[in-house]
């Protein structure tokens, strides 16, 4: 039987070695595949917990983009104007310790509101996570 539905979703991050070390150090993610062709590095990593679903940790670059659209992309995700991902954990007090621990840099400690308990994070490169405990 075949799996069908969205398998990657990407972010543009500044650096891929920094966004890969975070992800994998700081979050606990693992790497999917690392394939370079070139310049061209296609990196995705995956949550232990969703095997299924892989978080591309792409660079704003020629080809894809042309260098005055990649430098804009950048200014833009550094500014962490891009829409936020969401991390869904058991417990969001513990995860946060947890994440401080290893150096992530929070935004928005754990706050109660709306019958569940959030925080928030950007990774390196300026992307925005919101953390949200599981009902």
């Amino acid at each position: 039987m075949s799996q069908q539905g969205v398998g990657v979703v990407g972010l543009y991050v500044r650096d891929q070695d920094e966004a890969l070390q975070f992800y994998v150090e700081k979050l606990g993610f693992r790497v999917h595949t690392d394939a370079r062709n070139g310049d061209y590095r296609w990196l995705t990593v995956q949550h232990p917990d969703q095997p299924s679903f892989q978080l591309g940790l792409f660079m704003p670059q020629p080809p894809a983009v042309d260098a005055a659209t990649a430098q804009a992309v950048r200014e833009i995700v550094a500014k962490g104007a891009m829409p936020p991902l969401v991390l869904v954990v058991d417990d969001c007090r513990a995860a946060y310790d947890r994440m401080r621990a290893r150096g992530v840099e929070f935004t928005q400690a754990p706050v109660e509101r709306y019958g569940a308990v959030d925080a928030g994070f950007r990774d390196p490169s300026g992307n925005g996570w919101k953390m949200i405990e599981a009902r």
